[in-house]
């Protein structure tokens, strides 16, 4: 079954409603960093290619990437990660401060680095290498219960509540529980892109929206056809035991398994330039149409075709709302 289609004056509506909504991301935030060069030759030390610098860029990364989405769709966030106290944090400030979200959520941890990520990619945008700077530990401490404490003050005025896992120490069982201590039909919906190991810990989101893979993982089950999509998203929900799931499936575009409503969503047919942080993207639309009132299948298809913009995009990278509404 194939979702029927949002016409253009609903969509049209409920896009313009998004300014100045206030967003609430917890999350892992990221820097990326991308080196661009050109390759001519091979390395005679080693057989890897020689990469002569041209240019570098940096791009918010992460539950960062994800407030970014928010911020150039209209909407107000309110930023809850961890940085540590070093020049990558600075610059991540900067980073988020230039795009005018504010920084105030972030909490340092001198304990550990700034999560970064350092792409060498030809002028063709190639990768060639990446490297990690990185502590995933979960946080814990003095430092879990400020961050506990920044959600908690953003979240009482907050339409949404969107959690961005990626596994880097910020979303812990206990961070987690604080947000959906009160989740239910009075209170925001909490969406969450999240990670297999934590998938106990988001009961009672209003929406999880994993990737092909992690929804396989999840599952224990292969995902091949719109019958198996359907399958593993009914088996996602009860593990997760959430009231939503939808599966983002690359090509393939997406599957929504709801109590009220289960179907696909084709992709949008557009040139893929880089996939990187499409699901930041996903998840922002979602945060902003259901915070405006839109049903999951009408959040879906925006996220959806916000998805098919980004992706023409390169790195980590950010849909308007003109260029969302222009998609319709």
């Amino acid at each position: 079954m194939t979702l029927p289609p949002l016409s253009t004056a609903r969509a049209r509506a409920l896009i313009d409603q998004f300014k100045d909504v206030p967003i609430l991301v917890l999350g892992d935030v990221m820097l990326d960093r991308f080196i661009v060069g050109s390759v001519t030759r091979i390395s005679p030390e080693a057989p890897v290619p020689i990469v002569r610098f041209k240019s570098e860029h940096l791009r918010l990364g992460g539950a960062a990437n994800v407030a970014n989405n928010v911020a150039a769709l209209g909407g107000r966030v309110d930023l809850v990660g961890l940085v540590g106290a070093d020049p990558t944090g600075d610059r991540l400030r900067e980073q988020l401060a230039a795009a005018g979200i504010s920084i105030d959520g972030l909490v340092q941890d001198a304990a550990r680095p700034t999560t970064e990520k350092v792409r060498v990619v030809t002028e063709r945008n190639q990768q060639v290498a990446r490297i990690d700077y990185e502590d995933d530990a979960d946080c814990g401490g003095a430092i879990e219960q400020t961050i506990v404490a920044h959600a908690a003050r953003a979240r009482q005025h907050a339409k949404a509540v969107l959690v961005s896992d990626y596994l880097k120490g910020v979303v812990t069982r206990r961070t987690i529980e604080a947000l959906m201590a009160r989740a239910g039909s009075a209170e925001p919906p909490v969406i969450v892109d999240p990670k297999v190991p934590h998938l106990a810990c988001y009961a009672g989101a209003t929406l999880v929206t994993p990737n092909h893979h992690e929804a396989e993982t999840a599952t224990h089950m292969r995902i091949r056809t719109d019958e198996d999509a359907r399958d593993a998203g009914r088996a996602l929900r009860a593990a997760a035991r959430c009231d939503a799931a939808l599966i983002t499936r690359g090509e393939h575009g997406m599957w929504l398994s709801d109590r009220s409503i289960e179907g696909s969503i084709p992709a949008v047919a557009r040139e893929v330039a880089d996939v990187t942080g499409a699901g930041d993207t996903v998840a922002a639309t979602l945060a902003l149409a259901l915070a405006v009132g839109a049903s999951i299948a009408e959040a879906a298809l925006l996220a959806n075709h916000a998805a098919g913009i980004v992706v023409g995009k390169f790195g980590p990278a950010t849909v308007t709302r003109d260029e969302l509404s222009a998609a319709f």
